[in-house]
């Protein structure tokens, strides 16, 4: 928003930011180990004030457990079985997440891992209630706000009864249940065979749902509803539903997911359990065995289910039960990646840091939040770095060659390197990422509107265009072939849409069509042309996509002098990280940081391109509040006088 236009929407007391609604504010998936003594989760979510609904899995073999603030914070549901509950020492639900206030094997024992699901009441996103039942066809009043895409619905008192599920893509003759594997079943006497409504949702006869005198409690789900974003108009939420397939299906949101429940509706049988998936324990693109959890058991976290991310939906890969059953229908309810919000301070989605190796697993911390990507480097000897993307699952790729990318195998990464909320997961010895007594420098990106995205897509061999989500116009795109070995391709949006840089070579800048197929990026989409290490058929990639935020980040050119010159990022406190190459001639791809010193001395640098140690001897850039200074000392392939250059810089 213009200063201009938030002047005069201040000046008519209208704020132009404070009803504005984001995923991030009401959806958390959070991953935490037991303590076996009070803890408090600090998750972001607003529960104390705005009320909601809390599920926690262990990860290990316990039920699902769903705990509202409408139904007591003394009590949780448990969403594997028919019964009422079970008692609970009392959870707090504080302003910015929650207070788990006992020991116990379901949230909160010793050493065990955990993973909570956290839904806040907002409308045309999630909505919770209570009800009696009547025992005659009726109506329930709702606050979602719009029509409800799933309805779920569980008995509270003594009495036993199943978890009930109204599902828009199924007939509203139907329901389907929860805490069993059995198929959709008819029976008008759940929803009255009557469609929800924005305000209200019916009932039939049924003791489940509506026996007089009976206790219940009602979760809904928005569909499409809009209600997001800064214009209002952004959907977070969708529940639909897919036919299987003997090939992989692509299932459009309109949005990148970051949670989704699916549900096998047609097959009954063990393989059709209900099924949770999230990008924090590991949903990937092209990598095997999702973390998965089953709501209607209280088995252990598996790894079987097999679906790719992409920017506007999912790839229901062919050959699993649950997900994609040739002639089934699959139905879901997933909820948008976010963050929604345009960041307003680097800190918040860069960080860095320099450490020692340990020579023992190992996680490297110090980014704003959850991280998305790691770019790590030895300092001290000459190891490749690497660049590894939480899309990825546990591979990586090494900038200064053109190898396909690695699995972790606990040397370089551990196995499961994402499994936690901030940083990355690094192995046992390696002088790559952890030898003991090398020193290394940690970069941690988080993908954010304006800042940074990654896409992983796989090619086609033919000119295609790939969505993303970093929501502007990208100014700079390094594409690398996973699956095989080729160079890593640069996009520059000073050097237009018909030239190209590698990332892993000195090259000067080249003119090719089959890169970029003569097409500029927009700020939804990046067109790629046929050359093979940027989209050679059935290959798979990942692309990095950079843009200038104001006061954060800084995608620029300049032509060298020679002499000293500032270089004006637009920034307040100097640049954090600055990479630097020179496009017209060969140079290498230089990188400095703070963290080993951006100062008016000497100036660690390291290279892309190179495996190389770090170099301390030189005094090639210095600090400028606006930026960074370019010294009258560097070489050619930083100021050569009338070379050309790009750069990228954080504040």
């Amino acid at each position: 928003m213009t200063g201009i236009l938030q002047a005069l929407l201040s000046f008519f007391g209208v704020s132009g930011s404070s009803s504005a609604n984001y995923i991030e504010d009401v959806f958390s998936t959070y991953l935490y180990t037991g303590t076996g003594a009070a803890q408090t989760i600090t998750n972001g979510i607003d529960l104390a004030g705005k009320g909601g609904l809390l599920t926690t899995k262990s990860r290990g073999s316990n039920p699902m457990e769903w705990t509202s603030n409408v139904t007591g914070l003394d009590r949780s549901l448990e969403s594997n079985a028919s019964t009422d509950g079970v008692g609970v020492t009392t959870f707090n639900f504080n302003s910015n997440g929650y207070t788990i206030n006992t020991t116990n094997a379901r949230w909160n024992q010793s050493t065990t891992n955990y993973v909570s699901w956290t839904f806040r009441k907002q409308e045309k996103f999630f909505d919770v209630l209570t009800y009696t039942g009547t025992g005659a066809n009726r109506t329930v009043s709702h606050n979602l706000g719009s029509v409800p895409g799933c309805i779920i619905v569980k008995r509270t008192d003594p009495v036993n009864g199943d978890w009930q599920v109204y599902h828009r893509s199924l007939a509203n003759t139907e329901y389907i249940v929860l805490n069993t594997t059995a198929a959709k079943a008819t029976g008008t006497t759940r929803w009255n065979s009557t469609t929800p409504t924005s305000t209200v949702f019916s009932l039939g006869t049924d003791a489940t749902v509506n026996a007089s005198g009976g206790t219940y409690v009602a979760y809904l789900f928005a569909h499409d509803a809009g209600g997001f974003g800064a214009a209002g108009t952004d959907n977070v939420i969708s529940c639909g539903s897919y036919t299987g397939a003997g090939t992989d299906v692509t299932v459009n949101l309109g949005f990148e997911p970051q949670w989704i429940l699916f549900k096998n509706a047609t097959v009954v049988s063990v393989g059709s359990n209900w099924l949770i998936l999230d990008v924090m324990r590991g949903i990937s693109y092209s990598v095997s065995g999702d973390a998965e959890l089953y709501p209607n058991l209280s088995s252990a976290e598996a790894a079987d289910s097999k679906i790719n991310i992409l920017p506007t939906g999912f790839l229901a890969v062919t050959g699993n039960t649950i997900t994609n059953r040739a002639g089934d229908t699959h139905i879901y309810i997933a909820i948008r990646r976010g963050p929604m919000k345009t960041p307003t301070s680097a800190t918040t989605v860069f960080g860095l840091n320099a450490r020692t190796g340990t020579g023992v697993n190992t996680t490297v911390t110090g980014g704003a939040g959850v991280t998305d990507l790691a770019l790590i480097k030895s300092r001290t000897s000459a190891n490749n770095g690497i660049w590894v993307p939480r899309l990825t699952g546990n591979n990586y790729l090494v900038p200064s060659a053109t190898s396909a990318e690695t699995t972790a195998t606990n040397l370089i990464l551990q196995t499961n390197p994402w499994d936690v909320m901030d940083g990355v997961k690094v192995g046992t010895t390696g002088n790559t990422s952890n030898d003991t007594g090398n020193t290394y420098i940690n970069y941690l990106f988080d993908r954010a509107p304006g800042f940074m995205d990654v896409v992983c897509y796989t090619g086609t061999g033919a000119n295609t265009t790939f969505n993303h989500n970093l929501g502007v116009v990208p100014e700079m795109i390094i594409v690398k072939d996973r699956s095989n070995a080729r160079a890593w391709a640069v996009y520059s949006s000073a050097l237009g849409n018909t030239k190209y840089l590698f990332l892993n070579a000195t090259d000067a800048e080249a003119t090719a069509s089959s890169v970029w197929n003569n097409t500029t990026p927009t700020s939804s989409v990046f067109t790629v042309g046929t050359a093979a290490f940027i989209n050679n058929s059935t290959e798979t990639y990942v692309a990095y996509l950079f843009a200038t935020l104001a006061g954060i980040s800084k995608v620029g050119s300049y032509t060298g002098t020679g002499t000293t010159q500032v270089i004006n990022c637009g920034f307040t406190a100097g640049s954090r990280f600055v990479m630097i190459k020179r496009t017209d001639s060969t140079g290498d791809w230089y990188y400095w940081d703070s963290a080993r010193g951006i100062v008016a001395g000497n100036d660690p640098y390291l290279l892309m391109n190179s495996a190389a140690a770090e170099v301390t001897s030189t005094d090639y850039i210095d600090t400028a509040n606006s930026g960074f200074e370019i010294s009258s000392t560097a070489p050619a392939a930083i100021n050569a006088n009338g070379g050309t250059f790009i750069f990228y810089a954080i504040a």
